[in-house]
């Protein structure tokens, strides 16, 4: 099928994540404070929209805790720098399995929680969007296995409607996207979606062009939807995102790096973001754009 370019492009900045990389770079945000911080900066850089997760300010380590959520939230709504703020609900459906012979019970680092734990964040801070990985998955860290069920699928997403957050579709593979327009078809998440396709993370869609365009071509045509891949090919797959039809997504949770040997900060891959879309003739839009374009309502946290 022939492409169709996106025009009029959006910017993700992905700005901490939940994987092992606070003491591979200096600029991987660790408390609430600089997770704002950094996330201000990134909206002042073109980011639209801003992808948070939380950590434990002493160890950097990925936390689930409401009140680091909250303060982020907080110190976010109060900047002088509109943004739209996406926060994760991945968290809380990590298990790591025993060994080959004896996987149960399950081990050191195992984190799954119910779907009302999982949504306390969102409930309270009210973000405009929260993410949905939509599937299981097993990820290359030891026997860990990301789980999703499709019951705790189905509660989570029609928590997200109910409350009016917009959830963002996780795909790592071609299933999820065949599952979230399941539960569009129950009525479960509302038509048209919002979907980030996650490309090249081991061990879901390998991050190659045929298997980024079966899934863009798995993506419901009137659905709405952004592209990143990891490290090195960050950059590469902001044009191919555009050139296909898609938005965007850089920041610190995918890659670290600007070039050979220079650690990036999230304004700077977003400033880099920006340069590649406008020298292929597209135009970077705000958040006030992405809101009317999504439907999106921005509100402030519970009891402000």
């Amino acid at each position: 099928m022939p492409l169709t370019m996106n025009r009029e492009v959006f910017i993700t900045c992905a700005v901490t994540g939940s994987g092992g990389t606070q003491d591979r770079s200096p600029h991987v945000p660790r408390s609430p404070e600089q997770i704002a911080n950094s996330a201000i900066d990134a909206a002042k850089a073109g980011a639209a929209i801003v992808h948070c997760h939380v950590r434990d300010p002493e160890t950097g380590k990925p936390s689930r805790d409401p009140k680091y959520y909250r303060e982020v939230t907080e110190r976010i709504r109060d900047a002088e720098v509109d943004v739209v703020l996406n926060l994760t609900a991945g968290m809380g459906g990590d298990i790591v399995f025993g060994g080959v012979e004896s996987p149960l019970p399950p081990v050191r680092g195992t984190d799954m929680v119910g779907a009302t734990e999982r949504m306390e964040h969102v409930a309270d801070c009210l973000p405009e969007i929260c993410t949905l990985d939509c599937g299981t998955m097993n990820f290359a860290e030891a026997d860990y296995v990301m789980t999703n069920t499709p019951g705790m699928l189905r509660a989570m997403g029609r928590m997200m409607t109910d409350l009016g957050v917009c959830p963002e579709i996780e795909a790592f593979d071609t299933g999820h996207l065949w599952f979230a327009k399941q539960l569009v078809e129950e009525g479960v998440l509302k038509s048209p979606a919002l979907v980030q396709l996650c490309m090249g993370v081991p061990w879901g869609a390998p991050n190659d062009l045929n298997t980024f365009m079966a899934m863009v071509n798995n993506v419901p045509s009137d659905w709405n939807w952004s592209a990143f891949s990891l490290g090195r090919d960050q950059m590469a797959y902001v044009a191919a995102s555009v050139l296909a039809g898609g938005n965007v997504r850089v920041g610190l949770e995918d890659n670290l790096w600007l070039g050979k040997g220079q650690l990036a900060t999230n304004a700077q891959l977003v400033e880099r973001a920006v340069r590649i879309i406008e020298n292929m003739g597209a135009r970077v839009i705000g958040p006030d754009e992405v809101r009317a374009k999504l439907g999106l309502t921005k509100r402030a946290p519970k009891g402000r």
